[in-house]
């Protein structure tokens, strides 16, 4: 509801440029525009981060899940792994998963740090496999960001080998060195088709001038405590050094358009429970593939009835994750686990076969985290060997024994894009921010349940090079973290959300970044590629501030 303007007018803003949300994607565009010159607003409905009180909190937490360091906020919370009911309105045959974070910074105070490339075929799926949707660009449009990404991000990677992804430019910093368990994998499936490669990761192998190196913490999720591992602070930060003005605990819940589709300003509400609006030229919407869909479709009024930038029918479409086959076993011989960040090594050579018309690509990640995720180790192992009786020095040398010998492997699948897994809005639970609860339908398609099902053969296999006394499974797919898909790009306005500057087919000076532009989503961890999107799409951005 629109306020008398006598109560409104002291909280009416006026920017040339209109960031909401703060992660990787909003903060490298607000960092850009703002060194241009523009007169930046970053509108984030979380709140600042206190890291040494995130790291207390996440030491003293059980479980200790992604989400564990970050307070849950009763003004915008966030959704957690153990409660996935809690915070989303789950309307489908799959609970869906993943989570995100709404805070200073998004998502990368949790994310992994991985920071691969999509492979050349991943934009081309529907016409080299008949599946899913191309993009409306190329690997080929998309590689000089990339390199300009890695740089940003400051990408540690090894450049004797491309994994897959022909490159311009060598990588920014040497790569992070494998472990001692990697290269238990990697001399253990040298003989095979397995090929252990070390993994690019946006953590610094050697000091810079304002970050230091990875110091090994091992708790990359959910927080690097020296940041170490990037994070998008260090971009909001930049931009508020060129003069961007951040405004915490407030949160967008209305995009109000003219007629013509013309974005004219945006309502938020904040945490103390004052409302107000800003008036920018340009908004550009960096909340999520959630969050966007989310307020957009929040935003329905009587010229658009389905809500902003959704005359196609595709927002809140097309949600994908990385659907994740998670396998564990138990070595003959001690590997050492426990030990750096949670994975340095990958198996990248599955990421582009012949056959995906019928088969999902798959992503092997190599963990250094033993037993954790699945099991919740070491401390899971400490109490099962306590109730077998064991104690003190004897409960001391089992428990060495066993986790020195813990291992796992996940496997990153390839969800295709499908109408029916969508984000819709569950109007019977409206938060403080004023936003409705999201609903989720969400189901696996047995291209995924064959990929699953392959991927337990291949680790298997993998499991009887490398010599194990038992191995298990995860009877279900388990969530990645990344949510792409519900505001795709494309060529055609009747089919997608954004066009291939992402900026939306309906209004000319809204723009879309960050993962929910994807139309498919191939298997590499999404953040390079949400970085690379939102640096090419700063230039369409600029531009558009001087129309």
């Amino acid at each position: 509801m629109r306020r008398h303007r006598s109560d409104a007018a002291e909280l009416d803003l006026h920017a040339d440029l209109l960031v909401i949300g703060s992660g990787v994607a909003g903060a490298l565009v607000a960092c850009r525009a703002a060194q241009e010159g523009a007169k930046v607003v970053i509108l984030e409905a979380g709140p600042d981060v206190d890291r040494p009180a995130a790291v207390m909190r996440f030491q003293s937490a059980y479980p200790k899940t992604p989400e564990s360091a970050y307070a849950q906020a009763a003004f915008a919370p966030h959704p957690e792994s153990d409660k996935p009911y809690a915070f989303y309105a789950q309307k489908g045959p799959h609970p869906f998963g993943s989570t995100y974070l709404r805070q200073v910074g998004g998502t990368t105070w949790h994310w992994l740090g991985t920071a691969i490339r999509l492979v050349p075929a991943d934009f081309e799926m529907r016409s080299r496999f008949g599946l899913g949707a191309d993009w409306p660009i190329a690997y080929a449009d998309l590689e000089p960001w990339y390199c300009r990404a890695e740089q940003e991000l400051g990408v540690a990677g090894d450049n004797d080998d491309d994994l897959g992804s022909p490159r311009s430019a060598p990588y920014p910093i040497p790569p992070i060195a494998q472990s001692f368990l990697d290269r238990t994998w990697r001399d253990a499936l040298q003989a095979s088709n397995y090929n252990v490669r070390p993994t690019p990761q946006a953590r610094l192998s050697t000091s810079s001038s304002d970050r230091p190196s990875c110091r090994g913490s091992a708790s990359c999720i959910p927080i690097c405590p020296i940041q170490a591992k990037y994070d998008a602070t260090i971009h909001v930060a930049r931009a508020r050094s060129f003069g961007a003005r951040l405004l915490t605990e407030t949160c967008a819940n209305f995009v109000e358009c003219r007629q013509d589709g013309r974005v004219e300003a945006v309502r938020f509400t904040r945490s103390d429970g004052s409302t107000g609006r800003i008036f920018a030229r340009v908004v550009v919407i960096a909340a999520n593939a959630m969050e966007t869909p989310r307020l957009l479709l929040a935003s329905a009024s009587e010229d658009f009835p389905a809500g902003v930038a959704n005359r196609s029918d595709q927002l809140g479409r097309n949600l994908m994750d990385h659907p994740i086959q998670l396998s564990w076993a138990l070595a003959r011989q001690k590997v050492w686990p426990y030990r750096g960040p949670g994975a340095t090594s990958g198996i990248e050579n599955f990421r582009d076969l012949k056959d995906r018309a019928e088969n999902s690509a798959l992503r092997f990640e190599i963990g250094n985290d033993g037993w954790s995720w699945p099991k919740g180790a070491p401390e899971s192992t400490a109490r099962e060997l306590a109730l077998r009786g064991l104690r003190g020095q004897e409960l001391d040398a089992a428990l060495r024994a066993q986790t020195s010998r813990h291992i796992r492997i996940a496997a990153l699948t390839e969800q295709l894009p499908l109408a029916s897994n969508r984000v819709t809005l569950d109007r019977a639970q409206i938060e403080k921010t004023g936003l409705p609860r999201p609903a989720i339908f969400y189901q696996l398609d047995r291209y995924i349940e064959r990929a699953l099902a392959n991927a337990k053969h291949r680790h298997e296999d993998m499991f009887a090079q490398i010599g194990v006394e038992a191995f298990w499974h995860k009877d279900d797919a388990q969530a990645a973290g990344h949510i792409m898909g519900t505001a795709r790009m494309g060529a055609d306005p009747a089919t997608s959300v954004v066009d291939r500057e992402l900026r939306a087919h309906a209004h000319r000076n809204l723009f879309i970044v960050g993962a929910a532009v994807f139309p498919t989503g191939g298997t590499a961890n999404p953040t390079l590629t949400i970085a690379a999107l939102a640096l090419r799409a700063a230039d369409a951005v600029l531009a558009a501030l001087k129309e």
